[in-house]
Formats: C-alpha cells, structure tokens, sequence
C-alpha cells in the first residue's frame, strides 16, 4: 500500500514560533469511516517507524486481529521531521531550493499533534475511539489527549512517560555525539553522518533490549570464542540496517523532540497537565523496561483520572511492546470488559 501524502497550503507555525510552508504529511488508513464515525483507531509510531502500521506492528493491527480493517478505520500518520512522507530535513526548502538539512526548524511532540491535528481535520474524523502509542507514540497520545481532551474517547500508553528523563535525555545525547563525530554529518548531503548513525543505533539498542535479553538471544554457543561475538556483529548488523533506511539529520532531529517532551510545560506542571485527560485510560508498563522504567507508567497511572494500569512481562526490555502482541491483545481485551476508574489488570503471560 502506498503512503498518501496530505498537502497543507499555509505555512505551519511551530510552538519555536518558526515557520516553514508547504507541509507535507504522510499517512496510511485502513478500512472505512463508519456513518456514525465513531470506529477511528488512530496509532503513533516510535522513533524511527513509519506510517505502515501493518508492517510494523503484526499481530496486533491487520484482518483477523485486535485492531481490524474489517471493523475500524485505522489511521497512522508519519511524524513530522521523519522521511517516511512528512516534512524533514530532507526535505526542499522553498526558500533556498535547496534540502533543509540543520536549517530545519527544531520542533516539539506538540508540533507533532499540531500537523496530526491538521490531517484529522482533514479526514474529518470529529472523534477518535481509540488513541495508542508506544514509547516516542505514547508521549505524542498523552500530549493529544491533553491538547484535545473531548476528541479522544479512550487512550492506551504503552512505554511511555509525561517528561523524557535525565536518563533518557542522556542516552540522546550520547547518540548525538556519535553522529556528530561523523564530520560528513556538517557536509549536508543525503548520506551525511552515516557512520555516527550506524554508532547512535548501536547505543539506542543498548537502550531498547537489556542484559537479560542479550543473555539469551546473543549468547555464544562454544567457550573458545575470542572475537567475532555473535553481540559485535549483531550491534553492527543493526546499526547498517538503519542507515539503510533513514537518515542522520531526521535522527538527529527526533531524539531532541523526544528531549523536548513535557506535559507541564506551560500548564502549570505535570500532575496538572494529566488532570485534564478525559479519555477512558489504559497504562501498560514492561517490567524489563530500562529506557522507560516501569515507575513512569504507574506514575502516568496514579495521575491520569480515569485510568487502568497493567504489567507486560517481558524479557525483551522496552522492545516488548513491538514484540509481545498477544499479551498486548490479552491486556487490552480485559481493559474494554472492566470498569477502569483506579484499577490495576494483573494478567498471566501466554504460554
């Protein structure tokens, strides 16, 4: 399926006060609106995602799953600055003729929901049913459901926080720094900064699994190994894998949006900026989760008024929730059967 692209003709104010014109979002939907339109499931991908939602989140979204084309209109939009049909650095700047690059204004999670904001109007969906997003997805959710609070009707966090950590701040900067030790990353040219890219990847997966799960799925087989780690190339093989299908300017750009992610911003704190979430709230932690630690989810919980809290057990770390579709179906099924107002989901894992 090929991603639409949704033109804007004004120019596209970000919450910096710059400005850039001919906004370009892309996107991909699934199913139809109904008469009643009120079976809109509207998914935000993660970091480095795009807006195939099918190709990336199997087993919980496509015919025959939880989320199915056959009963709602699913919609997933690529996020503003990534190049996978939206506006990026990459993208022509009218101005110069000429790619962006690092002129490429830096934006927030609120500009992001501003353009999702503008194709929603677009599609003319009034209500969203089901609003769900993992990790970078998850903050772009809660921020909507604060800026728009009657439009979202039921909201599902998975791996996500209300404000990017001191931790998660860092481990942004530390790939930052890789790629701006790549020096061709200052040429401005399409495949500029790749080496720093493919080191900011391999630190990002450090972020992404766990020690756990490198135990089990990158351990040696034999005890006379001394190089050539079954670890080293996969770090490496990963790394190579993102080069080839992203680029190091929306990298660079991304990680400093995710940086920017706070609730409380401008709305008198957090705890004040979740108090005004109406949606029906599903808050779903992975206990193995070291990027996004398991207490960000149960403090969204305790703090978003009607809310549910559940634990994903997993040995996959914060990428659980990309990998773990069936408990994922099992949590969310029982969210929809239960009365949520301070309850907490305790479900066993699948075999």
């Amino acid at each position: 399926m090929n991603t639409e692209i949704f033109k804007y003709t004004e120019a596209f104010e970000f919450e910096s006060g710059q400005e850039i014109q001919d906004l370009e979002i892309g996107f991909h939907t699934y199913g139809r609106l109904n008469k009643a339109k009120d079976n809109v499931i509207w998914i935000c991908h993660a970091l480095t995602a795009n807006a195939d939602v099918f190709d990336w989140w199997k087993g919980l979204v496509g015919t025959g799953f939880l989320f199915n084309p056959e009963e709602h209109f699913i919609v997933c939009a690529n996020i503003l600055g990534s190049p996978y049909g939206t506006s990026n650095p990459l993208s022509i700047n009218p101005v110069s003729g000429q790619p962006y690059y690092q002129a490429f204004p830096q934006f927030t999670i609120r500009d992001i929901i501003k353009a999702h904001q503008l194709l929603a109007d677009h599609l003319q969906i009034d209500n969203i049913h089901i609003l769900i997003g993992g990790s970078l997805g998850g903050q772009q959710a809660v921020e909507w459901a604060i800026i728009e609070p009657e439009r979202i009707k039921n909201l599902i966090l998975i791996a996500t926080n209300a404000r990017h950590s001191p931790w998660g701040i860092a481990f942004n900067e530390s790939q930052r720094l890789a790629i701006t030790t790549d020096r061709t990353f200052y040429a401005n040219t399409p495949d500029g900064g790749q080496k720093g890219l493919k080191a900011a990847r391999s630190i990002a997966l450090l972020s992404y699994r766990g020690y756990k799960t490198y135990s089990i799925t990158q351990q040696e087989e034999s005890d006379d190994k001394t190089d050539d780690y079954r670890a080293s190339t996969y770090q490496s093989y990963q790394g190579q894998k993102l080069v080839n299908r992203f680029n190091a300017y929306s990298y660079w750009y991304l990680t400093k949006t995710m940086d920017s992610h706070n609730v409380g911003r401008g709305r008198h704190g957090v705890e004040k900026a979740l108090s005004q979430i109406k949606a029906r709230t599903l808050v779903i932690g992975i206990h193995s989760d070291v990027l996004f630690p398991i207490e960000e989810q149960q403090y969204l919980f305790q703090h978003i008024p009607k809310s549910a809290f559940a634990k994903l057990d997993s040995f996959y770390g914060h990428d659980g929730f990309l990998i773990e579709t069936e408990a994922l179906t099992n949590i969310i099924t029982s969210f929809f059967k239960t009365d949520v107002k301070g309850k907490i989901i305790e479900l066993q894992r699948t075999a």
